[in-house]
């Protein structure tokens, strides 16, 4: 792969990056806010948020539109940097595997294994833009601690450390390697299906969209419970920002998190948010895969 073919790949997984973030932002908030919440979601009990509709409207009540894209700068830098990352590493990993004949083979697993690196590599290099959203969207609309990404970046590093920057880190890269893996490789498969049945050799607009949804879907099920662990931690020492919505979860790591949710709130506790989380991996897995495809077609007739 030469590089303009790897500039290419970047610049699309950035366009991809971008369109989807935008799209999706307020399926993320609504996630965000019920991973966020002790108490028990439903509507029998005083929790703040009781269901993926009720939050919705509630959020709009109280603090307006905007609020569905709070955190939105923060969330657009993430996805790009991820986006340009993720789709770079990937091809120039497969590009490297293309050249043995034994990973050509078993090309599911390469492409396995290509993800969870890709995912790896772009999760590290992204990681503190998405501190800083989930901060901003985390904090309560009476009780700001932040202006913005920039005045929350020098508060976190006044008031704290660094470090915070990367809190949760350990839970994401348990969570993204094998999701990003499972997404590529249920993408590529499910790709493969559609040409096969649909009898086309190469990937359109439809077949992006249905296999993008899918991978999505299942990628994001499995690995939930760590995304939940890693929202949690990033919330840590951020009381105040929180005092509107309820119980403050606190917790001393990753196990530590996982403990206590689940002795608190029990094993569903793990899966809060998982609606709006699968609506939101459903429609972004298939937008990101879309959009990238499509902007790479463009990119190659330039």
């Amino acid at each position: 792969m030469d590089k303009k073919n790897n500039a290419n790949h970047a610049i699309a997984g950035a366009i991809s990056g971008f369109l989807t973030r935008f799209t999706c932002q307020p399926l993320d908030v609504v996630k965000i806010r019920f991973q966020l919440q002790v108490e028990p979601i439903t509507r029998y009990h005083t929790s703040k948020y009781q269901s993926f509709f009720q939050a919705f409207w509630l959020i709009l009540k109280e603090e307006g539109i905007l609020a569905l894209w709070k955190g939105h700068v923060p969330a657009q830098l993430l996805s790009i940097v991820y986006g340009t990352g993720q789709f770079y590493s990937y091809n120039v990993i497969i590009a490297f595997s293309d050249k043995y004949s034994y990973l050509n083979e078993r090309k599911y697993l390469t492409n396995f294994v290509a993800g969870a690196s890709a995912g790896s590599i772009a999760t590290i290099i992204s990681f503190p833009f998405d501190t800083i959203r989930t901060r901003l969207i985390a904090q309560s609309y009476n009780c700001k601690v932040y202006n913005g990404i920039l005045h929350s970046c020098s508060t976190i590093l006044h008031q704290e450390t660094p470090k915070v920057f990367f809190a949760g880190l350990s839970p994401t890269l348990l969570q993204i390697a094998p999701h990003t893996g499972l997404q590529f490789l249920f993408y590529r498969y499910l790709t493969d299906i559609y040409k096969k049945y649909f009898k086309e050799t190469d990937i359109n607009f439809y077949n992006s969209m249905i296999s993008g949804s899918i991978a999505g879907l299942m990628a994001k099920t499995f690995i939930y419970p760590m995304d939940l662990a890693r929202k949690r931690l990033q919330i840590q020492g951020f009381e105040y920002g929180r005092k509107e919505f309820g119980k403050f979860f606190k917790c001393k790591g990753l196990i530590d998190c996982l403990r206590v949710t689940i002795r608190d709130e029990g094993i569903k506790g793990l899966f809060k948010g998982l609606l709006p989380s699968q609506l939101k991996a459903a429609l972004t897995t298939a937008l990101h895969f879309t959009f990238y495809e499509q902007a790479l077609l463009v990119l190659k007739n330039i």
